[in-house]
């Protein structure tokens, strides 16, 4: 076989260094990716309301720190932050998609690749006295083989140029060996198809950070409310030990007989409609709990006792840095990932393309083939074949047109499909700056009225306890109150969750440690 072999070797290596040279002369069909461009607007700033009070908190064209939730100064809020990456549903399920489109990838890309196989088998064959054996006079082989003791039953066919009547007798048939073919990639068909699938890995990614931002931005915004209801707790009971002493007063001017009992059934009245709204407002406390422990991946009631103690809500800094409007598009992961999918989507385009032009496959083979396993180890058993097959598409029904177009109507929404978020994205920042800004003229209005309703409160009561006032001036100043302190309350609570909405907005930030691949824990 040794001479054989050398053949062998000898053709493999003209094929492969003629493959080398096609695959240098050959091309990348289709449309090459050109990255779309950014917002160029030099500042957010500019248009916006800006505060008016000088406690404000104000956006400045500073770098966005990627921790911007570490700006409210909560110690538990960051805690909870950094259990996200790793114990969000969500997040772990992105991660495993991103880990089957890298297996994607390595899916595609093996047909760089030559394909190699080996291969052993046993047959046990009775060839056709009429097939080709026959055509070629095969009884002498057969008799030869002494297989199966086969006989000539009949003379020669005149004009076949074979035995007619033959029986040629059933052999053993054993061989073993290797085959190789490679698809020589001239037109860059496998070539756009590992471009396509490696954009696709881009989009997985950033799928997976926008995933990540989304959580992170809906713990913060859930925390914040959580803290905002506990603080509209607080203030209906503080209300309530308020009515609850209106209520003794005026029993006790009643009973003196200085106070009709009506004053006694509206002070009663005012306390248990104060509190009535407590309920409700631990309601919302509890599915506000249970919403940063689904977030968490944790069942209900796990994080009762962590979150329950009541703390303030987290304030505003005073400076918040915003970027620049350039930095939009390398910040946002939701545009990241559809520039990736754009990306996919004309690198496919050119796989459609190339499927137009002629598939030129290398194969070849090498193996032992003998009547009987004593001989698989003879040089005289060897064999082998090898050369290149051209397959040119001729006729496919319009299937190479169809899928043509449909890659390219495809990369056309995939175009406008990015536009379309970039836009959005920029309505988010402008609407989240705005609200932002309002909201503190708002605030700042609000904490002027609840003080100035508190005064009213003080000066109706101690009017109505030296009897120079009726109880309808109490009442009305503690509905005023109560109703100014929970809209206070509100509006400290939007206004962080503004703050998360524009860093949301803006971009935010994201870790850098995801979770293992595995969905298990």
């Amino acid at each position: 076989m040794g001479i054989r072999a050398g053949l062998l070797a000898t053709g493999l290596l003209a094929t492969g260094l003629l493959a080398t040279g096609l695959l240098a002369a050959g091309c990348t069909v289709g449309p090459d990716f050109v990255p779309p461009g950014s917002p160029s607007s030099a500042s957010w700033l500019a248009g916006h309301p800006s505060p008016t009070a000088a406690e404000t908190s104000l956006p400045v064209p500073e770098p966005i720190d990627p921790a911007w939730w570490a700006l409210f100064n909560d110690a538990e809020l960051t805690t909870l932050v950094n259990r996200v990456a790793a114990s969000n549903l969500d997040v772990r399920l992105a991660t495993i998609r991103l880990a089957q489109s890298r297996a994607q990838r390595g899916v595609v890309a093996s047909a760089e690749f030559p394909a190699l196989n080996t291969n052993a088998s046993y047959t046990r064959e009775k060839p056709s006295a009429q097939g080709i054996f026959g055509a070629f006079g095969g009884s002498s082989g057969a008799s030869a083989s002494g297989a199966g003791g086969g006989t000539s039953a009949g003379g020669t066919g005149a004009g076949t140029g074979g035995i007619q009547g033959i029986s040629i007798a059933p052999f053993d048939l054993y061989q073993y060996g290797f085959d190789a073919s490679w698809e020589l990639d001239l037109w860059g068909r496998v070539r756009r198809s590992v471009e396509s699938a490696d954009a696709s890995i881009d989009a997985s990614a950033e799928a997976r950070r926008d995933t990540l931002l989304n959580n992170l931005a809906e713990l913060v915004r859930d925390y914040v409310q959580l803290r905002g209801v506990q603080a509209d707790i607080a203030i209906t009971e503080q209300n309530a030990g308020t009515a609850q002493e209106t209520l003794r007063l005026t029993q006790s001017r009643a009973d003196s007989g200085l106070t009709p009992f009506l004053d006694v059934v509206s002070a009663r009245s005012q306390l248990t409609s104060i509190q009535a709204g407590l309920p409700q407002l631990r309601q919302q406390e509890a599915q506000l709990i249970n919403a940063i422990g689904l977030l968490l991946g944790e069942t209900p009631g796990v994080l009762r006792a962590e979150l329950m103690t009541p703390k303030p809500i987290p304030p505003v800094p005073p400076r918040v840095p915003v970027g620049l409007p350039s930095e939009l598009a390398r910040r946002r992961p939701d545009i990241r990932e559809a520039e990736a999918q754009l990306h996919a989507a004309t690198a496919d385009i050119g796989v459609a393309v190339a499927n137009f032009y002629p598939t030129v496959t290398l194969s070849g083979s090498v193996g032992i083939q003998a009547l009987q396993p004593k001989n698989l180890f003879n040089s005289l058993a060897g064999q082998y074949a090898f050369g290149p097959s051209l397959t040119v598409p001729i006729f496919e029904g319009g299937r190479l047109k169809s899928t043509l177009e449909l890659r390219q109507q495809q990369q056309q929404a995939a175009a406008l499909n990015y536009q379309k978020i970039v836009l959005q994205a920029l309505k988010e920042v402008d609407d989240a700056l705005t609200a932002f800004a309002l909201e503190q003229q708002r605030h700042d209005s609000l904490v002027a009225s609840t003080r100035d309703s508190q005064t009213a409160l003080n000066l109706a009561s101690q009017l109505y306890a030296r009897g120079l006032g009726d109880y309808l001036q109490v009442l009305d100043a503690q509905r005023t109150l109560l109703s100014v302190q929970a809209r206070a309350t509100d509006s400290n609570t939007a206004l962080s969750t503004d703050l998360v909405a524009l860093y949301k907005a803006l971009g935010g930030g994201w870790e850098t440690t995801f979770p293992a691949q595995t969905a298990s824990r």
